[in-house]
Order: C-alpha cells, then structure tokens, then sequence
C-alpha cells in the first residue's frame, strides 16, 4: 500500500468499472439528509515535520511503568520482563505473522503453539492445554460453557462473589439469552463460607466457579469447594494466577476440572490493559468438549516429527449446534511470549518470582495496616495482591499516592458498584523493593 491520494485518472478508472459517470453520481443513493455537507471539522494540514513533532508531544503525556511506582493490583500486574522475551517474540517470523484459520499454518508456528500447551500442563498439573484464549475473562465464560456440555446440565451456574467482578460480568452477558439461572455465592469476609456453597449447589448444577487467588487477593479452599461441586456432579473451575503455582499447589492437585487463567504476568507487558492472553486446562476425560484450538505431535510420511492442528470444533469445520466455541483463533504472538518467559525462568524461577511477590507483599500488608487510618479488609491468607481498609475513602489514598508518584489500586467500587467505598486493593510483584514500599506508606501517612 503506498502513502499517496488517489490521482485524477485512478479515480476515472475505477468509476468505469463499476459504471458511474462521477463520484457524485455514485453517492445518489444515499439520502441527501445523511450526507455531510460541509468540510469535515479537522485541524489544518501538517508538513512531516510538524506531524512528528505533533505526534512525539502528544507520547510525551503517556506514562511508561518505569515513570511511576506502580501498585496496581486487580487482574494486571507490573511483572518483570526479560529482555530475551521481547527479542525472540519480535523476530518478524514471529511478530509478523497472522495465526491461520486452518491447518496451513507454518510448523514453527505450530511447534510454539505446542510447546506452550506442554508448559501450561507442567504449570497447571492438567493433563491437557489448549492453544490459548483471548484473555481471562472469556476463558472463565468458555470454560463454563466446557462445563455444561460436559455435565449436561444447562439450567444452574453457581459463582462465588470473590471471583473477579468483570470475569462475572462476562459471564452473566455469555449466558444473558439462555435459560440458565447464574447464582453468585456472596463472600462478604473476603472468601466464601463452605456451607453458603453447599446451600448454592444442586443436582442440576452444571458447575461451580472459584477464583484463588480471588479478586480480594485471599486464598479459597478449592479442593473443599470442588469436593462439593463433585459432591453433586458439578465440575470445579477455578481460575488462577500463574504466578502464584510457584508457591502454592497446582489445580491439577487441588481436584479442580477445568482451570482458566489470565497469563498477563508471563511476560506480558500491562500494555494500557490488552491485549492479554486466556489459559484454559483440563483434564483428559474432556478434552472433546474443548474449546479453541489444540496442536498434536505426529510424524509426517518420511518419519520426521511434525506438528498439527488435532482439535479445532468450531463452527467453521462442524455442524453450528455441534460446535464448542466461536472463538476464531488463538493468542498466538502473546502465547509465545508466555511460552518464552516459562522456559527462561523455569520451575526455580518461577518459584522465585513467586516468593519475592509473596515475601513483599506481606511487608507492604504490614507496613500499610501500621498507618494510622488503614487496616486489612479479609484476615485471610493471601498471595500477592491485599485489600486495604481507609478510613478517609480509597478514593483520598488513591490520589495522595498519585501525587507522591506512586500508582495503587483500584478501589473496590470502581469494578463493583456495590463494594465499600473505602476498601482498595495494592499489590505487589517481585519488581517493587521495601524502600519504595516505605515510601508509599510515608505518602499514604499524609492521608
């Protein structure tokens, strides 16, 4: 595509070929009530030097992560990158490549596709992976969809009230047209009462839906909550944060039937909010009922190993009713990065990121609650993210944070607009230090 105006004698051309005597002969049969008559309202024309100086003063105003502190919990995390997964997933046989529909995708395309699937099955104590969902969200609508083909129940979803509200929020719009009751177990002490679950769940249950870490950051009991679930011939869900498997156990052990996850601190950047990437594991038994993509190993007709696309039920390939998903594709370029970020740091790693999150978290949690004015929401133990209790509103924390430089968040009613007003969740990866952990509380102490 070049970067220049249609000429005079192209614009005739094409009016030959389909027939129109002028351009404004070809618009006649637009109502003239709908048509602008009048220039449009755009600032005057710029040479490329005043565009680039226009454009690179307008970069100037964003804010990198590395121009503030940044504390913000809620589903994005500010993980450490390495630099080898920016300059592998940016090669341009990677970076550059659209992930094909049907099977002529390329076989190192393939190859990375599978090798994450075997990570997030080492990750996850699954016994299978598909090739990645949009992001986490759709992979908890997705997976309660899994669910109610497998069980055959399509009338009662049950949600704790600790799961991520915009997670929930998908969901309830997922199942806004069908007849199923969507029932949200509430989790006022930051996680859910075993017994309120029990009462929840019946034998028209398709499936039960746990976050853990949740939202508020607390650990749920997931193999008590899955034991009910099963109890009734429901299938446990639980949505997870990668990082945190390399401190505590993997669903795979915690008896869960199909894990999902938002794979943004896999060496994906925060990147203004998305794209991300959706993690979907299961176990063997449903892999039929999987949606989006899975990539199998074979040997092609000389021998060699090869990779291709195994399952892809979507409506493009079988009958519409038939279909499991109308997820076109997959997160290939962002599945790659979690493919590379696994594979540098590796179990050790992993389990090292995990507890510096883990280790500085708490002394945030103890540091912060010390304040005068601030204490913890849920006494519940909790991974790397908090919920923080202010006397004087999140809202009043948040901005005397934001003018000390630091960044903390989001208060609970800006995702749900039934939450206290006052409560607010910081959290803290490996990348933040105790001294910038005391000098948020030094800013929060003026509040």
């Amino acid at each position: 595509m070049t970067y220049r105006f249609n000429t005079p004698g192209e614009t005739r051309q094409m009016l030959d070929v389909i027939g129109a005597p002028s351009v404004e002969e070809l618009f006649e049969q637009v109502p003239a009530e709908l048509r602008l008559d009048r220039p449009l309202n755009l600032p005057p024309r710029l040479c490329e030097i005043e565009l680039e100086q226009h454009v690179a003063g307008l970069a100037t105003r964003n804010i990198g992560r590395n121009g503030r502190m940044c504390f913000l919990g809620g589903g994005v995390y500010d993980h450490f990158v390495p630099a080898a997964v920016d300059a592998i997933a940016g090669r341009s046989e990677f970076y550059t490549a659209y992930t094909p529909y049907q099977a002529e995708a390329s076989q190192g395309s393939l190859q990375a596709f599978f090798e994450y699937q075997t990570l997030i099955c080492q990750l996850t104590g699954m016994d299978v992976s598909n090739a990645s969902l949009y992001e986490g969200g759709t992979a908890v609508s997705e997976a309660v969809f899994m669910a109610m083909r497998c069980s055959k129940r399509h009338s009662r979803i049950v949600v704790l009230g600790s799961v991520h509200p915009e997670y929930r929020s998908v969901v309830s719009t997922y199942l806004g047209r069908l007849k199923c009751e969507l029932v949200t177990v509430p989790t006022p002490n930051g996680t859910a009462d075993l017994s309120a679950i029990e009462s929840a769940v019946d034998d028209q249950t398709a499936c039960v839906v746990v976050q853990s870490p949740n939202f508020f950051g607390c650990l749920e009991d997931v193999t008590a909550i899955a034991h009910i679930a099963h109890r009734h011939g429901a299938l446990a869900i639980q949505s997870f944060d990668p990082i945190s498997l390399g401190v505590l156990k993997r669903p795979g052990e915690l008896g869960v039937d199909i894990a999902v996850a938002e794979g943004q601190g896999l060496g994906i950047p925060m990147q203004y909010g998305g794209p991300f990437l959706g993690i979907l594991a299961c176990r063997e038994q449903f892999v039929r009922q999987m949606p989006g993509r899975l990539i199998g190993e074979t040997v092609d007709r000389n021998g060699k190993r090869c990779f291709v696309l195994n399952l892809q039920a979507r409506e493009q390939h079988i009958r519409r009713d038939k279909a499991t998903s109308n997820i076109c594709t997959n997160q290939g370029l962002l599945a790659l990065r979690a493919t590379v970020y696994l594979s540098l740091v590796g179990p050790q790693g992993l389990r090292e990121v995990a507890e510096l999150s883990t280790a500085r978290a708490h002394y945030a949690a103890r540091t912060l609650s010390s304040l005068d004015g601030f204490d913890l929401a849920f006494d519940r133990p909790f991974f790397k993210e908090f919920t923080l209790r202010c006397r004087n509103g999140a809202d009043a924390s948040i901005a005397a944070a934001r003018t000390a430089g630091f960044d903390i968040g989001p208060a609970l009613r800006r995702v749900d607009a039934n939450a206290d007003s006052n409560l607010l969740l910081v959290a803290v990866t490996e990348c933040r230090s105790k001294e910038q952990i005391d000098a948020l509380a030094a800013a929060l102490r003026a509040v």
